[in-house]
This record gives structure tokens, sequence and C-alpha cells, in this order.
């Protein structure tokens, strides 16, 4: 069976596959409205307000330019470890949250070192199937969200409304 979509070649598949839309709108829902997406393109931005490659959103400074309200971040997952940094640092300057997708990779270093601790961590249930493609991503995957004094670890059923 051939399987279309990220796959699990490290940083070989492309990094640019958009978050699909069930899930921002249920983030929003139990979250608030997304201010700005803080790693995207013109075609897969989830936010009005967004940060392009050219940008450099790792130098940006996310605090200083929103700092109050949620910003969502899906970061090109062949490289999480710089993401999850500059998440753990901006997450205490500002009054709302950050909001990381991200394959739920608590075995990692930088889960270890950025995230555990730091952040509350949902386990996303259902998989995730990514814009244009026609199957879920082949893991599983987690947001993680920086800010608010926020930690600790929990199942979430996004897909369910009754959930949210």
């Amino acid at each position: 069976m051939t399987q279309t979509g990220a796959a699990l070649r490290r940083g070989s598949s492309r990094q640019d596959y958009g978050t699909p839309w069930e899930l921002i709108r249920a983030v929003e829902a139990k979250y608030g409205t997304i201010h700005a997406d803080l790693a995207a393109t013109p075609q897969n931005a989830k936010a009005k307000n967004f940060l392009t490659p050219e940008e450099d959103s790792l130098t940006f400074p996310w605090s200083e330019r929103w700092p109050a309200g949620t910003l969502w971040l899906n970061p090109p997952f062949s490289d999480i470890a710089p993401w999850a940094k500059k998440c753990a640092e901006e997450g205490p300057r500002r009054y709302g949250l950050i909001i990381m997708l991200t394959p739920a990779s608590i075995g990692s270093n930088w889960f270890a070192e950025h995230v555990y601790g730091n952040a509350r961590v949902l386990a996303l249930s259902p998989r995730i199937t990514f814009e244009g493609c026609e199957d879920p991503y082949p893991k599983d995957c987690m947001l993680s969200l920086f800010g608010m004094a926020t930690q600790g670890f929990a199942l979430w059923r996004w897909d369910d409304r009754e959930q949210r």
C-alpha cells in the first residue's frame, strides 16, 4: 500500500503541510482565537498574522509583537528542538498561550529539555490528516501549551465536540 503525505523519512519529506482546519477550529473553541501563526506561508497560514520562513521566526521576538493571546506553531518536524526551545523561552514572557503541534515524541531530547516541565501536553486522538494528504500522519501527535504556568499531561479527543 502506497502512503501519501507526510513520511517518516527524517528531513527528506515535505515540511510545509498545513494543519487541518478542523483541528484549528477545535483549538480555537477550546483556547480562543489564534492571533498569529509562527511558522507559515501564505498558502498554509492559520491566522491573519503569520511569520514566513523569510522572516526567521526563531529570531523574531514573539512576546514583543504579541504579548497576549494565543499563538499557533506547526514547526517543521525535521528539526523541532530549536522551536521547542524558543517556545519554552517565550512562553513565560507573555500573557497567553503558545500552542505547538508536533509528533508525540516524548522520548526525544527536545521534549525532555524544553517541553517537559515547561508546558501542558495534550496527546491528540485521533491522528491528524494534514492538508493535501489523503492518509493520517503515521505517528501520534500532541499539542504543547506554553505560557500561563500550564503544566501536565492529558489526552484530548479533539474531534469529539462533547469533549470541547
